[in-house]
């Protein structure tokens, strides 16, 4: 199969594009190589994905309308992986037409290519965030996502409803997963657990929101992957039960289909520093600040949809979780 994995250069693209290229699969990454965080490390991670005979790599935007034309006219995908966003919460609250520009427009442009091409499958990407003021836990797919508290959730939530727009009109089979605290080796400096241990080992005090009691369904990688490619593997297909009049927005009478993918077993931000603090011989010296505009209190995956798809439940403990992470980090720091 050639796949194109968008995003290929970020923590979850790369990964994702390893677990192709070990399977068979032929993988054309795509990204354009922002400076949103460390350009560096997304090169880096590239260097490793290179050093596979079956990748190739383009550095493209997604919101250039007529590079991903190009792109897309000349490459013969099969399955297409969009993983690349604009990610990060607060940044979305101070650059908004950013995430307009790659969530949106990026969106429709692979959707476009996707149409255009007959793509067997489509999997994307979205988030746990749109789920935003719904109380109700564990969140799962049947429930109702329409009052995000983030931009950057509003326009994950704005690709989900035109993935559907184009399963419904056009026959495109997509799946959206919607992701929960994705950690791991190779992850974002601008998430939560490369800020801390890079803080904690420099003796650096760290900003603890919401006072560190909100709660996280933290998910290892592995357990990321293992579910992009069980899922990938398994276009949707229209689905005959599917009710109107009741209108569960987790499938449709499209082939369209929405999953999340969580570790299912939340864990309040303070007991995630503690494990950070055991794996690095170091106490964290906390600055307990109250709730910052655009996060949610907690997040709970409901894990049934994907369980039933494809058999799969996440593997990986926090506890084992982060003193992997903490043994991939602890070099790279030192040097």
């Amino acid at each position: 199969m050639k796949t194109l994995v968008t995003g290929a250069a970020g923590f979850i693209g790369m990964h994702v594009s390893e677990r192709l290229l070990s399977m068979g699969y032929e993988v054309v990454g795509l990204d354009n190589l922002n400076d949103y965080y460390d350009v560096a490390l997304k090169e880096a991670r590239l260097a490793r994905l290179h050093t596979q005979a079956r990748f190739s790599f383009h550095r493209v935007d997604l919101a250039d309308d007529a590079a991903m034309r190009e792109l897309f006219d000349r490459s013969g995908f099969q399955h297409v992986v969009h993983l690349g966003a604009q990610a990060g919460v607060r940044y979305s609250l101070t650059h908004p037409h950013v995430y307009v520009d790659s969530n949106i427009r990026g969106t429709v442009n692979v959707l476009e290519g996707c149409r255009a091409h007959g793509i067997e499958h489509l999997v994307f990407a979205s988030t746990s965030s749109v789920y935003g003021l719904n109380a109700r836990m564990p969140y799962s797919p049947d429930h109702g996502v329409d009052h995000p508290v983030s931009l950057y959730a509003s326009t994950k939530r704005a690709g989900e409803l035109f993935a559907h727009n184009y399963a419904e009109l056009f026959g495109l089979p997509v799946t959206a997963l919607r992701f929960f605290t994705v950690y791991g080796p190779w992850g974002r400096p601008d998430m939560s657990p490369m800020i801390f241990a890079r803080k904690i080992l420099a003796g650096e005090p760290i900003e603890v929101f919401n006072y560190g009691r909100h709660r996280r369904d933290f998910t290892f990688i592995d357990d990321i992957v293992e579910g992009v490619v069980r899922v990938l593997e398994k276009p949707p297909l229209p689905n005959p039960a599917w009710d109107a009049t009741v209108a569960n927005p987790a499938s449709s009478r499209a082939p369209f289909r929405i999953c999340n993918i969580g570790n299912s077993e939340p864990v309040e931000l303070l007991y995630f520093i503690e494990l950070l603090e055991r794996a690095l011989g170091c106490e964290a010296r906390k600055t307990l600040l109250p709730m910052q505009p655009g996060d949610v209190e907690n997040t709970y995956a409901d894990m049934s949809h994907l369980e039933a798809l494809v058999g799969y439940r996440p593997r990986v403990s926090i506890e084992e979780g982060v003193q992997r992470f903490v043994d991939w980090y602890r070099p790279r720091y030192a040097a």
